[in-house]
Order: C-alpha cells, then sequence, then structure tokens
C-alpha cells in the first residue's frame, strides 16, 4: 500500500493508495487514513463485523482483551481469503460506551495489526451490539486483487 501526504500517490503492489491530503489533520496518529483508493478492476471482500468472541463463542468483560481477539477474527478472515491487513481499504468499528480510554486501545490494536498501511476508518459508538457482553466490533472491506 502507498502512503501519501498529498492528494497525488501512486499504487502498489496491492494497488490500494493512501491519501492523506495536507490540508487536512493527519489521521495516522489516530490509527486511520483520510481515504484509500482502490484500483479499477479489482476484486472486493466485505467482511461481516468480527467481535471479541474466542472460537468457542466465550467473550472475556475486558475491553482490550475483545478489542484484540477481535482483530485476531479479522486476521482469521483475511487469511482464508488469501489477503493480508495491507489489502484492507476500509475499516467500520463498533464501540459500545465509547470514550476516551478505549480510543487508545483501539489505536494501539490497529497500528499492530496495520503498521504504517492504515486503512480509511470510522468508528460508532453504540449503545449495544448483537451479544449481550459484546463490547467491540469491526467489520473491514478488503481489495483481494
Amino acid at each position: 500500500m502507498t502512503v501519501g501526504l498529498s492528494t497525488a500517490a501512486t499504487a502498489n503492489e496491492t494497488g490500494l493508495t493512501i491519501v492523506n491530503p495536507k490540508t487536512l489533520y493527519d489521521p495516522s496518529p489516530n490509527g486511520y487514513s483520510t481515504a484509500v483508493i482502490v484500483p479499477g478492476g479489482a476484486r472486493v471482500a466485505y467482511i461481516s463485523g468480527q467481535g471479541g468472541q474466542d472460537s468457542r463463542g466465550g467473550l472475556s468483560p475486558d475491553f482490550a482483551v475483545q478489542v484484540g481477539q477481535a482483530y485476531a477474527n479479522l486476521r482469521a478472515a483475511l487469511d482464508a481469503l488469501g489477503a493480508r491487513p495491507d489489502q484492507v481499504a476500509k475499516l467500520t468499528v463498533f464501540v459500545v460506551d465509547h470514550d476516551m480510554a478505549k480510543l487508545g486501545v483501539l489505536t494501539q490494536a490497529v497500528k499492530e495489526v496495520f503498521g504504517a498501511a492504515l486503512p480509511a476508518q470510522t468508528l460508532i459508538p453504540v449503545p449495544k451490539l448483537a451479544v449481550d457482553g459484546m463490547l467491540f466490533e469491526v467489520e473491514a472491506v478488503a481489495v483481494l486483487d
């Protein structure tokens, strides 16, 4: 994935181009990019929301543990598609009772998973998710070709 700080950037082997215009706040310290361009003709995969459930469906009551497990689950979905984290163009995350402490946990997790190839991202605070006790969910759009 190519990282650019202007509106003109070139794509590398993944075909994704990150655009962080100089005229906007640089979002990369917060774990996301302003925009990601997907090349024409690419196959795109939409990955359903991944929560913090382990392989047996168990949920830790700890937010950070759920975030770590959700990103591990996302990684497993990417692996099943033959994709890597640097092929993710967009994340949408849902956080129950969002606050700045949780934002710090999320930022750290995203940087660990994606490194410098930070996808575009939207965080949506919510009062509740699909399963009781679920505190976090992440869905993704990945480019396969």
